[in-house]
């Protein structure tokens, strides 16, 4: 499988933690890793070779195809990578080889049972705790529980007998406080075995007592200014929370299982088997299968597993499966479990097995090159309008003035067919007076895009005007000042749909559409001075395709083309281009509306000078109105607002009186 093969299927790799093996075309195992993400760590081997190691370029180029597993944890990651290696022995792993297992704490079945570390486990009726990924920290947990609760270390074996007959000594061990010295009867058996009963309950999770009891510690060190005490203290609170935790692809309650679950849909089913030896995964693998009309996911499953144990050579006493299943050997065990180490294990293999179809699906999907909803629309509309590319990302403006006061215009986006509200953008007219749609329009487009292009932003593949060949003049006019190139090509598509020849087209064009920039285009409308256009458009910008809708009969225009474009009423595209105008519409319309709501809300007193927005509110809060207000005496209104602003207004009061005549 090359690269770009590996590359297609990235979309699909999962975020979560697992096991990846990379095999040869023979099947052959050439490496196994850990991840956090799979899908983050597959990816490096294919993003870049460069600072890569050349064994690890030499082995992706050998590499035929990639397996996956996936687990809880992390730190479940870590030990079936390690389980996996030593089991396959991969050529290019060089780490784990060594031989060496997990570490477990081990309380031994034995008279005043020792707890220790180990990295052995003996099924001689002794608990084991693990398994832990770091020994370091195993240690630590270890000195805390002995801190706690004083154990002997020796291997002296103390039988009542032998204590009896004195046969031994204590230790210095005793003497440092260490051991309170069972070997001599200083210290009885139940008692000893009360704290080996609290030190399970430490290592499955259950020390909240004991937490509290340290936590204590620790703020009487702190008040006692002995922060190091209290550090020590914190660390090993910490070394317990982090191992409190079980593992599931290891467990020392589980020995030689084998995990069957299935799925499927309605032409295929998939089987995913784990396989568990010691209490270890060793081996993972989905089986796919072809159901016929009758078959029902019980007799699948009992039909696969012994194909699968006979192929995988398991001689496991023990199966574990989602539900009963009929089984021709008898002495085989059935579990269907509901709770504990076995149910997490089966969750597991459902986990992979559920992976595994939807990997399965989308593979289908890529091949059949199945589009979604959103790649369908935008097709139709790149078809319908005749373009060279996918409108990925179109726009449309639309303008809104009452009589010609309180002109305003919107500019919504739309990306992948559905609108980018974060782009949406509105604008107050600033050039133009009274009701002049065609001019709001080229201001409006041409500050647009002036500004995306001084920004460095990518221009839209599509541009909708609402409105007729006018408004759209007015925005092709904007766009061929600031040297956008517009597209023609789509004009002549269906020119050539309508079957002219060439030369009634040439002589039907109004005048070339494809401009260099900043190059000076014949037309009648007058373009915007050179010295507006930003300096940094010396570099050819991208062409765009620009339409106008009219609304009577929603007629699609094109530039310099008198002729309008007609889609279907029911066509998918014409509904895109609808809801994006609809859409400026509803922008425009909702930006104006406040603007007018601003000024008709704006009170007389906001024209007195030296008289703000607050001062008029808190005023008219007072006196109720303007006219109670015009009454007012001056010591009232210094009063209400202080001398300064009360003269203000006293003044303009009285100056409004004497032009109406009312002041004598």
């Amino acid at each position: 499988m090359t690269s770009h093969d590996y590359k297609t299927q990235m979309p699909n790799w999962p975020q979560e933690p697992g096991v990846y093996r990379f095999l040869d075309a023979e099947g052959r195992v050439l490496y196994v890793g850990k991840a956090k993400s799979l899908k983050n760590r597959l990816s490096s081997y294919f993003s870049s070779t460069k600072g890569m190691a050349y064994k690890t370029r030499v082995m992706v180029k050998h590499a035929s195809h990639i397996e996956m597993t996936l687990v809880d944890s992390e730190a479940d990651a870590l030990l079936l990578e390690n389980t996996l290696i030593k089991r396959l022995q991969p050529p290019y792993n060089v780490m784990l080889k060594d031989g060496k297992s997990y570490t477990y704490l081990c309380i031994k079945n034995e008279p005043f049972p020792r707890v220790f570390v180990t990295r052995r486990v003996i099924r001689d009726g002794s608990t084991y705790f693990g398994p832990y990924t770091s020994r370091m920290r195993v240690t630590t947990i270890l000195d805390l529980i002995k801190q706690l609760f004083p154990l002997r270390t020796c291997t002296l074996s103390l039988t009542e007998e032998n204590i009896a007959k004195s046969k031994f000594k204590v230790c210095l061990e005793y003497h440092i406080k260490n051991c309170q010295g069972p070997c001599e009867g200083l210290e009885t058996e139940a008692a000893y075995l009360e704290k080996t009963e609290q030190i399970k309950n430490i290592l499955k999770g259950n020390f909240g007592s004991v937490k509290r009891h340290f936590q204590e510690q620790m703020a009487r060190h702190a008040a006692n200014l002995q922060f190091e005490k209290a550090q020590d203290i914190k660390d090993k609170l910490l070394a317990f929370e982090d191992y409190q935790g079980k593992s599931t692809v290891v467990s020392t309650t589980i020995r030689d299982v084998d995990v069957f679950s299935i799925t499927g849909d309605e032409k295929l089913a998939y089987v995913n088997y784990i396989k568990v030896v010691n209490g270890a995964i060793i081996n993972t693998y989905t089986q796919e299968m072809v159901k016929n009309l009758d078959d029902d996911e019980q007799e699948l499953l009992s039909f696969v597993i012994p194909e699968l144990r006979e192929r995988f050579q398991s001689i496991a006493p023990e199966i574990i499966v989602p539900f009963d299943v009929t089984l021709a050997e008898a002495d085989i065990t059935v579990t269907v479990p509901k709770i504990g180490d076995k149910k997490k294990l089966l969750e597991l293999s459902e986990k992979n097995v559920q992976f595994f179809l939807l990997q399965k699906k989308k593979e289908e999907a890529s091949k059949t090159g199945k589009q979604t909803p959103a790649e369908r629309i935008l097709r139709t509309l790149q078809s319908d309008l005749h373009m060279s590319e996918v409108p990925l990302h179109f726009e449309c403006f639309d303008n809104s003035n009452l009589q010609g006061s309180y002109p305003v215009s919107s500019c919504v986006v739309f990306k992948n067919a559905k609108p980018s509200k974060a782009d949406y953008r509105h604008y107050n007219v600033k050039t133009v007076q009274g009701p002049n749609d065609f001019a709001t329009m080229e201001e409006v487009v041409y500050r647009r895009y002036k500004r995306l292009l001084a920004e460095g932003q990518t221009l839209p593949q599509l541009i909708i005007i609402d409105g007729g060949k006018g408004q759209l003049s007015a925005a092709v006019k904007s766009l061929e000042a600031l040297g956008i190139r517009i597209r023609d090509e789509e004009r002549g598509m269906r020119n050539e749909e309508r079957g002219m020849r060439k030369e009634e087209r040439d002589t039907k064009t109004l005048s070339p559409l494809t401009l260099s920039p900043l190059t000076p285009h014949p037309s009648p409308l007058t373009p915007h001075p050179s010295s507006l256009i930003p300096e940094n458009l010396s570099l050819l910008t991208s062409k765009v395709t620009v339409v106008g809708i009219a609304k009577r009969l929603e007629e699609i225009f094109f530039p310099g083309d008198s002729v309008p474009l007609y889609i279907n009423k029911k066509s998918e595209s014409l509904k895109l281009i609808q809801q994006a105008r609809n859409e400026a519409h509803r922008f425009a319309i909702t930006f104006h509306r406040n603007q007018r709501s601003k000024d008709f809300t704006k009170t007389e007193l906001e024209d007195i000078p030296g008289v703000g927005g607050k001062t008029a509110e808190k005023l008219l809060k007072l006196f109720g109105s303007v006219k109670k207000l015009r009454e007012a005496t001056l010591p009232e209104l210094e009063v209400a607002t202080g001398k300064s602003a009360a003269g203000k207004i006293w003044k303009y009061f009285r100056a409004e009186q004497e032009d109406t005549g009312e002041v004598a």
